[in-house]
């Protein structure tokens, strides 16, 4: 099932050369290479990195200032935030847009993810290199596999007790669930390692227990035991949040596909299945980037501030070719992905799942 937004996309595909024919990644390519916008700027990730690390000693600094006050919990909300801007620096130096060298981009990976949020850095560089080689694909993208909300009708008879109750009311419930994203983060990283997932168990484990020990220590010795536990629960509440609301618009509601194979080249691919979110100097901070989610997926190796500059390109090679390019307003994309979580789950609500599954497959033989 598609958005009406998908829906308008695919008329103006079919009403125009297809893209695998008149418009190819590889002359795109050529026009951003041009420009030198792949070319890494290290300088850049360092004051982002100062930025980032000035944040958290503000948030550390107010922390012990106030010590057993209910106004930490301000300070909770405040790291939740910094963890989040701290999330863009583990995503930069996964996809080697910060650093080339392996070492430095890991140093820089684990710590942030692992240390900093309690996310497996490993176990995220695999599932997230799967999500970027098939966005939206049902059978190949691990970011829909493994969220109970259902993208596609098909997947509802895999649901089991309480979940179906999520997908029946998901555009409500899928962003008040978000508060628990920290928590389902760090449990995902706990079982990735435990099962063997990623290729460094032991330093992985390691760190994972450090932040552990020294977080829970300080929360339980500088605050009352009730305030601590209220004090972990916001924070953690607060990252899942601002987690979510950076990948809900990303993708949500746009081209969806399934079966074994790919049905789309690179250029389609990256470009239909991906919604921008219109920049501005707050956007932009606040998103780290990733509002730019087309030129991303495009090109993933490239420096975040040069995605301004690459969103100029590809909307006008865009344009030249007929392909349909996404950009909505901040508030406009919430809305979009609540309408067609709604849209996707309404025969569980009509009571006619059967009934419509059968009505795609009939349409898609």
């Amino acid at each position: 099932m598609q958005s009406p937004q998908i829906q308008q996309a695919g008329a103006a595909v079919a009403d125009a050369p297809r893209p695998g024919a008149s418009a190819t990644f590889a002359e795109l390519l050529k026009r951003v290479k041009a420009e030198g916008l792949l070319d890494l700027d290290p300088r850049y990730y360092v004051g982002r990195l100062a930025l980032n690390t000035g944040l958290l000693v503000i948030g550390f600094a107010a922390f012990f200032a106030l010590g057993d006050s209910w106004w930490q919990l301000v300070t909770a909300m405040w790291l939740g935030l910094c963890g989040g801007q701290s999330a863009f620096m583990w995503h930069d130096a996964g996809h080697k847009a910060m650093f080339r060298g392996k070492k430095a981009a890991s140093a820089v990976g684990y710590f942030h993810a692992n240390v900093v949020n309690g996310v497996s850095y490993g176990w995220w560089v695999n599932h997230h290199n799967r999500h970027h080689s098939n966005p939206n694909h049902l059978d190949m993208d691990p970011d829909i596999g493994r969220r109970t909300a259902i993208f596609d009708i098909k997947q509802y008879p895999s649901r089991r007790g309480v979940q179906k109750f999520i997908v029946r009311y998901q555009s409500v419930l899928f962003f008040v669930l978000l508060v628990l994203e920290g928590f389902k983060m760090l449990r995902t990283a706990v079982v990735s390692i435990a099962q063997g997932k990623t290729k460094r168990p032991v330093l992985e484990s390691a760190l994972l227990l450090l932040r552990t020990a020294a977080y829970l220590t300080l929360a339980f010795t500088v605050l009352s035991p009730v305030l601590a536990v209220v004090f972990v629960l916001v924070q953690h509440a607060v990252l899942g949040v601002y987690f979510g609301m950076i990948f809900a618009p990303n993708h949500k509601g746009m081209d969806v596909r399934d079966g074994e194979q790919e049905t789309l080249d690179w250029l389609e691919r990256q470009v239909l299945t991906s919604r921008n979110i219109r920049p501005n100097l707050l956007v932009d901070f606040l998103y780290g980037g990733l509002n730019y989610q087309v030129e991303h997926h495009l090109f993933p190796a490239m420096p975040q501030k040069n995605l301004a500059r690459a969103r100029e390109l590809t909307r006008e090679y865009c344009a030249e070719r007929g392909v349909p390019y996404h950009e909505v307003g901040f508030w406009a994309s919430y809305r979009e992905v609540a309408g067609y979580l709604h849209e996707v789950s309404a025969p569980v609500r009509r009571g006619d799942v059967a009934q419509e599954i059968r009505r795609q497959a009939a349409g898609a033989s």
